[in-house]
């Protein structure tokens, strides 16, 4: 199976999960609702594609992923540990279909890191949950996610800027990476997919 990375906008939005297609929740605050279209006419016009969708060869779903300027998403000043930075790209959610691809999660994040780093973000949040030693990767990444492992964070270098309970909003300084990939999403999944591979057999000795 091969798999390929496409950006999320209003155009690619229906090959995203359902339940992403008509949500707006992170763009909206109190009871004030939010033209979906509108608002992802906006930020593609300011900004570009707001996220990431993770497809196979046949076009099916593997994950998807939305971020972009922090100011985007109301919703998230509300949340506890909040509000994210101004100068930060946010990573809001993530939809993973299974968790037997280890490699989705890691893909959507290292995509995300190097658009935000070509586009001059100063750097990247998520809010994070502290899980219980244990706690099972079902739990920790399948399906809807709002709230990121904080260790699966820490892997990448992100640190905890402020924290309430066990919510934290974690940050990755980008000043000092350098590009991934340049920023192409077909070239990351290339080098993560890789990684993941198993290392070939040794050779049988000679003679």
């Amino acid at each position: 199976m091969t798999t390929r990375l496409t950006g999320l906008t209003g155009a690619t939005l229906e090959s995203a999960p359902s339940v992403c297609q008509t949500c707006a929740w992170w763009q909206s605050r109190g009871n004030r609702e939010v033209d979906k279209a509108r608002w992802s006419e906006r930020v593609e016009t300011e900004w570009g594609a707001w996220g990431t969708i993770y497809l196979d060869d046949d076009g099916r779903v593997l994950g998807s992923m939305q971020c972009g300027p922090a100011t985007f998403f109301p919703r998230a000043a509300d949340l506890p540990a909040g509000p994210p930075s101004d100068d930060a790209v946010l990573v809001t959610c993530a939809y993973l279909v299974s968790d037997s691809q280890p490699w989705v999660e890691q893909s959507l994040f290292l995509a995300a890191i190097g658009e935000a780093r070509d586009k001059g973000a100063r750097a990247l949040e998520a809010f994070a949950y502290r899980y219980r030693e244990g706690t099972p990767p079902s739990e920790r990444f399948l399906v809807h996610r709002t709230v990121f492992p904080r260790d699966f964070l820490a892997d990448f270098g992100f640190r905890t800027i402020r924290s309430v309970g066990r919510i934290e909003l974690a940050r990755l300084d980008l000043g000092g990476l350098q590009p991934v990939e340049a920023g192409t999403r077909e070239k990351v999944l290339k080098v993560v997919r890789e990684a993941f591979q198993p290392a070939p057999a040794p050779a049988p000795p000679a003679g």
